[in-house]
C-alpha cells in the first residue's frame, strides 16, 4: 500500500498483509464476515454470458476462503450515451442469475460513466472463525486438486481473433460461468490445510502464494487438464499478453520448464478459473465421494513436497 498505514482492529483475522483471497472480520466467536471485490472487461461478447462469467469470478474468492456468500453489490462501468442500455440489463441479468445460483442476495451497487465497460461484484460471505481456508498451510505430501480446465486466456485471444469455433465458445463459456460452490462444497468434507482459486496470475503464479518458502509442490504435467483447443491454438501464437508477463515474473519459481505448451499452460491467465486445494492424503477417497455427490469435477495435479521450498517442480 505504498507505505500507507492500514487501519485494522483486533478482530481482523486476515487483512491486506497476507496477499490472501479475501480479508475476514471476526463478529463474534461463531462468525466471521469473508469480504471479496472483482470486476474486469468483458471476455466474450455476449453480454449476458459475460455477466455470468464476472460474477462467478467474483464468488470464488469467498469459496477459496472456506465461506458460504451471503450478499454482493453490482460494480458497473458503463457509458448509456454510448451503448444501447439493452447491454447493461443483459450484463445485469447475467449477474443476478449467476448471484441467484450462489444463494445470495442482490443489495445494491455503484456504476460509473465510462466508454469501457466493465462488470464485476463486491461479495459478502460468512464462515467460522475457526474453519477460514488460507491460500498457505499446505503440508507436505497434500494432494494439490485443480477444478477446472485450464486454457481459458489462450481460448479468450482466439475468440478475439475469430479463431475458436462454435461448440468450443460453448463449453468455454460454461466453464467460466460454473461457480466454484460444488467443489468448495467437497473442500468443507475434507482436511484441507490451503486454497486459492486460479485467476490472472495462472496456475504458476497461484500455486506460488500457496507455497510461499514453507512448502514445494511436484506437478504431475500428464494430469493437468485444459481445454483441447489450446495446445494448437498455442502454438499458432495465441497466447495473451499476461501469458509473457507471468512467466517473466514467476519464471523462477519453476524448475523443468522448457518452451513448450506446457510452460504456455502453467502460465496462461485464467477467467474465472477453478480452485487450488491442498488436502491430507488419506482424504483423497472422501473428497472423490463429495465431489462425485455434488458432480463437481477434479484433478489431482501434484503432490507438496519438503524440498525445495518454494518451488514447482515439472
Amino acid at each position: 500500500m505504498c507505505g500507507v498505514e492500514i487501519p485494522a482492529d483486533e478482530n481482523v483475522i486476515v487483512g491486506i498483509e497476507g496477499f490472501e483471497d479475501a480479508g475476514v472480520y471476526r463478529i463474534n466467536d461463531e462468525t466471521a464476515l469473508v469480504q471479496t471485490v472483482d470486476f474486469f472487461t468483458p471476455v466474450v461478447d455476449d453480454p449476458y454470458y459475460f455477466g455470468q462469467i464476472a460474477a462467478a469470478n467474483s464468488f470464488s474468492d469467498i469459496y477459496a476462503m472456506g465461506a458460504v456468500p451471503r450478499t454482493a453489490m453490482n460494480i458497473v462501468c458503463f457509458s448509456p450515451k454510448t451503448y444501447d442500455i439493452k447491454i447493461l440489463k443483459e450484463i445485469i441479468r447475467g449477474g443476478a442469475d449467476k448471484i441467484r445460483e450462489a444463494g445470495a442476495s442482490l443489495l445494491g451497487g455503484h456504476s460509473v460513466d465510462d466508454q469501457e465497460i466493465k462488470y464485476g461484484l463486491s461479495v459478502t460471505g460468512v464462515v467460522h472463525p475457526q474453519k477460514v481456508v488460507r491460500n498457505e498451510g499446505a503440508q507436505p505430501d497434500d494432494l494439490l486438486i485443480l477444478t477446472k480446465p485450464l486454457g481459458t486466456g489462450i481460448l479468450n485471444t482466439a475468440i478475439k481473433g475469430d479463431m475458436l469455433g462454435e461448440d468450443a465458445v460453448k463449453e468455454l463459456i460454461e466453464v467460466m460461468s460454473m461457480l466454484n460452490r460444488r467443489a468448495a462444497d467437497a473442500m468443507r468434507e475434507v482436511r484441507t490445510h490451503a486454497a486459492t482459486d486460479v485467476t490472472g496470475f495462472g496456475l504458476a503464479g497461484h500455486l506460488s502464494e500457496m507455497l510461499k518458502d514453507t512448502v514445494g509442490v511436484k506437478l504431475f504435467p500428464d494430469k493437468i487438464p485444459y481445454f483441447k483447443e489450446a495446445p494448437e491454438l498455442s502454438r499458432s501464437g495465441f497466447a495473451p499478453g499476461g501469458l509473457y508477463r507471468n512467466r517473466d515474473f514467476y519464471g523462477k519459481w519453476v524448475i523443468g520448464a522448457s518452451d513448450t505448451f506446457l510452460s504456455d499452460i502453467l502460465f496462461d491467465p485464467q477467467t474465472s478459473g477453478g480452485l487450488l486445494i491442498a488436502i491430507h492424503p488419506d482424504d483423497l477417497g472422501k473428497f472423490d465421494k463429495a465431489a462425485s455427490r455434488y458432480e463437481s469435477a477434479f484433478w489431482v495435479i501434484g503432490q507438496f513436497v519438503a524440498e525445495p521450498k518454494g518451488k514447482i517442480v515439472l
